[in-house]
């Protein structure tokens, strides 16, 4: 296939996604303190963002002609972050998801090299707009920071 690391790193990015969209899900039920509110609704319109796209990615898997292996076994094994902690403080949730996010950020800043080098412009665009989403999620999670 003509674009196979690119399709790789396309599956990288859907479980590391789905698995991002489901920590800042499990993050946005269990925040509590004093910054519930705001971070309860930063946590909120975070993971819907992460879920929308989630759908775009897996159709560009598609589009380059190959089937999504969405399953939450598949998704655990090949993405890039480890799962929430449902029991953290608000503090230690913000510091997780701007890890999680910079790992997922870091690792597209070289997939869109490679989709380049396979002559995939949609895709690497894509990343370029994954990328720029993540850097804003991950702007208002750093500056949540207390």
């Amino acid at each position: 296939m003509k674009n196979h690391k690119t399709l790789e790193n396309l599956e990288i990015t859907l479980a590391t996604s789905y698995a991002l969209a489901l920590k800042t899900q499990n993050y946005h039920w269990n925040v509590v303190g004093a910054n519930f509110k705001p971070l309860h609704e930063l946590f909120g319109s975070q993971y819907e963002e992460i879920s929308d796209a989630i759908d775009e990615i897996a159709e560009r898997i598609r589009t380059l002609g190959s089937k999504v292996e969405g399953t939450f076994e598949n998704f655990s094994k090949v993405s890039l972050i480890k799962n929430g902690d449902k029991n953290l403080n608000s503090q230690a949730m913000l510091k997780d998801l701007i890890s999680s996010h910079e790992a997922l950020i870091n690792f597209m800043k070289k997939a869109i090299k490679i989709a380049q080098d396979e002559e995939d412009e949609a895709t690497a665009d894509m990343f370029i707009g994954r990328i720029e989403a993540h850097e804003k999620a991950n702007w208002m999670l750093v500056s949540s920071l207390s």
